[in-house]
């Protein structure tokens, strides 16, 4: 049996019924990273020794009769923009090479109180700005449907990870579709959380108002799993809600009776292949025939967020990313003539060219005389999405499209096309300017490549979307489907 290609919740059930050790299950996915992760960039640190350390404290535990919990010594990656106490913290960029988190982020706080084993920190665009992986600056992550095309982004890694049978879960963050266009792209299932659902703390911010922790798996099961275990309120991050976590397990039913789906039209215009579109009409037909009443639906506002997204998102790294200046920790230039050519030098020698764009972009939108016409302006627009959203939510349960336009391009492919890949995001951006959830779970291939179907649920029914995820999955062989590597 190979322990690196069964899905975490048979893991879990197996390491339960003691039919196999934490150690076993943790030595097969160290095994696998060590066989196939030189080609595909997916782990910029593996944590063995820490790893083994921990799945034998499992080991332990179970063997004098206590419950692991609901991770249950399953195996789990974490995206480098995401504490783990002594473990790297570099966010995929040259300013932070070297530096190691001093306390674990809530969410890796909770991964370990749920017994899971961290198996070390997987690549992503440099401070989550990117859309294929090629923004690190460590090394690019390589797609494992075709190693010659991008994984996606910004949490790539994980992504990649999760579908070459790295790790059976993997956390990524959000700020404009970082989890589910990459896990479309890889043919996994990523759901970004409602904004408020999971804590932030100890994540490094890109976008605060728009920033959110997201899980990866397999399948549906595996992700409501990891969703479960680190939800929740949270002292230490104001943005969390005081509202109660469902257990996802009892959501993930095929019965989709009473249930009503929109279709926004602006999803299926201009611009989409038009193989995503006939795999997600199909998938469509697939809800329908579980019960789901569906219709067509009008998101006008929506065209919109991505302009919104890249004002809004770029003055909060603008103001987010000024911490870093060669002072306190990470990269510091060597040579300088005084303190402001120090920031200077160390700033431009630390960050990339992606991130420097940003931070240019951002800077311009909240400087005096441009806030009112830029920043603001957005803000607005940004309330008039979400009442859009709310509006529709209010006639039905869940939203269905296309997670991307496409998929998995070619490695340097749209690099010197900023507009292009900008435009990679389109169908994921307005859930995140509206703080709404969303789900992407494989329906197709297309030339040979995963296909993936967005569902956007309202606010805090994380449930909805598991339900309509699951009802869909198993009544399809798509996520039975995995890479040859």
């Amino acid at each position: 049996m190979e322990l690196n290609k069964l899905k975490a919740h048979e893991l879990k059930e197996l390491i339960a019924k003691k039919e196999v050790k934490v150690e076993e299950v943790t030595k097969s996915f160290l095994g696998r990273i060590d066989g196939v992760d030189e080609k595909i960039g997916a782990f910029l640190y593996t944590a063995k020794d820490e790893a083994l350390d921990e799945a034998r404290k499992l080991d332990a535990k179970l063997a004098s009769g206590e419950n692991l919990g609901i991770l249950g010594g399953v195996p789990v990656a974490v995206k480098d923009n995401i504490n783990v106490k002594g473990m790297q913290c570099t966010c995929a960029s040259n300013i932070l090479k070297g530096y190691t988190a001093p306390y674990d982020a809530t969410v890796t706080e909770k991964l370990k109180q749920e017994n899971g084993v961290i198996l070390g920190k997987v690549n992503m665009d440099e401070f989550a700005m990117g859309s294929s992986n090629e923004n690190s600056g460590v090394k690019p992550a390589k797609n494992p449907w075709d190693l010659e095309r991008v994984p996606g982004g910004s949490s790539g890694g994980s992504a990649a990870a999760v579908a070459a049978f790295e790790t059976p879960l993997a956390l990524g963050t959000e700020t404009g579709g970082s989890v589910r266009q990459p896990a479309s792209l890889c043919g996994i299932v990523g759901l970004k959380p409602t904004y408020g659902r999971v804590s932030r703390s100890g994540v490094v911010a890109f976008g605060s108002t728009l920033d959110q922790v997201g899980t990866m798996g397999r399948d549906v099961e595996d992700c409501a799993l990891i969703t479960q275990a680190i939800a929740g309120l949270d002292s230490k991050d104001f943005t969390t809600v005081d509202t109660p976590v469902q257990d996802y397990t009892k959501s993930l039913t095929k019965d989709l009776r009473g249930k009503r789906i929109g279709i926004p039209k602006e999803f299926f215009s201009e611009g989409l292949e038009a193989n995503i579109r006939k795999c997600v009409e199909d998938a469509v037909k697939v809800l329908k025939d579980n019960g789901a009443e569906v219709k067509e639906c009008s998101l006008p506002l929506a065209d919109y967020s991505l302009a919104a997204y890249y004002i809004i998102s770029s003055a909060e790294a603008s103001s987010n990313l000024a911490r870093f200046d060669g002072i306190r920790y990470g990269y510091r230039s060597e040579n300088f003539e005084d303190l402001t050519d120090l920031y200077f030098k160390s700033r431009s020698e630390g960050f990339g060219k992606e991130v420097k764009r940003r931070i240019m972009l951002g800077t311009y939108v909240l400087s005096a005389g441009y806030y009112d016409a830029y920043y603001k302006k957005a803000l607005k627009v940004r309330k008039l999405i979400k009442d859009d959203f709310q509006r529709v939510f209010k006639e039905f349960d869940a939203i269905v499209s296309p997670t991307s336009p496409s998929t998995a391009f070619k490695l340097g492919e749209k690099v010197s096309d900023v507009l292009s890949m900008y435009l990679s995001d389109i169908y994921t951006v307005p859930v995140n300017i509206a703080g709404i959830p969303a789900i992407s779970v494989p329906c197709g291939t297309a030339n040979g490549l995963p296909v993936g179907l967005q569902i956007m649920g309202n606010y805090f029914r994380e449930d909805v979307l598991f339900n309509m995820a699951y009802s869909y999955e198993q009544s399809t062989d798509w996520h039975k489907m995995s890479p040859e590597i």
